[in-house]
């Protein structure tokens, strides 16, 4: 494992009596170490300042940088390698007697989707499997599984990803896939949301979980969510997190269970203004959709930076 060093600050600009250690690991879209070993790192303080840039051997790279006791222990970490999607965190924020891993994960530029065929996500996977056939036809689902995976990978992506990160987030009693009776497997179905049907009863469970501080509440929902009544943006994670934005106008009753629209989707950034600058307005000018490719990797690495299961929504990127 290579081991690089960065520069000290000029004496008088911040304290540096010690140095800790960032521990970098990079992967590829198939959550395996990065098999091209020359990658490009860079690496900037806290404020900014440029600590080195060079090409080091991996995937996994010892860095030592000063430790300041301050904000400029903040560090900005960047990989980058040719054909590859640039990637990095921030803030890296490091300790004086304790290593920071940093695992980051670099996907092709031309990468595509590999779904598992619908008879092994259904033993491999069978809670996904399960939450894909909620309304009670697994022949049904497996029929729009496997279309989707041919005609529209994107869409199918983004509602794999959908799945794994809702699979894990805690109400109060049980979690968002345990309320859904019926997914809208229609053109509304797209790369960067769907729509379904759930048990009225999540939207209480949500409101509570806002109260425990898991999910916070957006205001105006209706800005970007057309008929929207209520929505809710997950604040576990710096970025990738799940939003559940209500449309409690349109409701149904299935199997005697009273039902609301719901409209799942990730936001790239937990910032409302940030997601409104960098993500909703780019979208509605250029007329495009949040990639789920950019999710995947931003919902894993966020993932192994905050020591929870690793997020895996059963395909790879290749």
């Amino acid at each position: 494992m290579p081991k690089i060093k960065a520069r000290r600050q000029k004496a008088g600009t911040a304290r540096n009596a010690q140095e800790s250690t960032i521990q970098l690991s990079v992967y590829d879209g198939a959550r395996q170490p990065f098999a091209q070993k020359q990658i490009l790192l860079r690496v900037s303080d806290g404020q900014q300042g440029a600590q080195f840039s060079k090409f080091v051997k991996g995937p996994n790279v010892t860095i030592k940088v000063p430790f300041h006791d301050n904000l400029f222990d903040n560090y900005t970490v960047l990989v980058t390698c040719n054909g590859y999607r640039d990637v990095g965190f921030y803030p890296v924020k490091v300790l004086q007697n304790l290593d920071r891993k940093l695992d980051l994960m670099l996907v092709s530029q031309k990468a595509k989707y590999d779904f598992l065929p619908w008879s092994e996500l259904s033993v491999k996977y069978a809670r996904y499997a399960t939450f894909l056939s909620c309304a009670g036809d697994t022949s049904k689902a497996k029929e729009h599984y496997e279309t989707l995976a041919t005609d529209k990978p994107a869409a199918l992506a983004s509602l794999l990803n959908l799945t794994a990160a809702m699979s894990v987030i805690q109400l109060p009693h049980g979690t968002p896939l345990d309320y859904f009776k019926r997914i809208e497997w229609d053109d509304s179905l797209a790369q960067d949301r769907f729509f379904a049907f759930a048990d009225e009863e999540i939207v209480q469970q949500v409101r509570t979980a806002a109260t425990q501080h898991t999910f916070v509440q957006e205001p105006a929902p209706g800005l970007f969510h057309g008929d929207a009544t209520s929505s809710f943006k997950q604040v576990q994670f710096g970025e990738a997190n799940v939003q559940l934005t209500f449309h409690e106008k349109t409701s149904d009753t299935i199997k005697g269970v009273r039902c609301i629209r719901i409209e799942p989707d990730i936001d790239y950034h937990s910032d409302l203004g940030a997601h409104a600058l960098l993500e909703v307005i780019p979208n509605t000018i250029l007329h495009g959709l949040t990639d789920p490719q950019v999710v995947y990797v931003l919902r894993w690495i966020a993932g192994q930076q905050s020591g929870v299961p690793g997020f895996d929504p059963s395909y790879t990127l290749v």
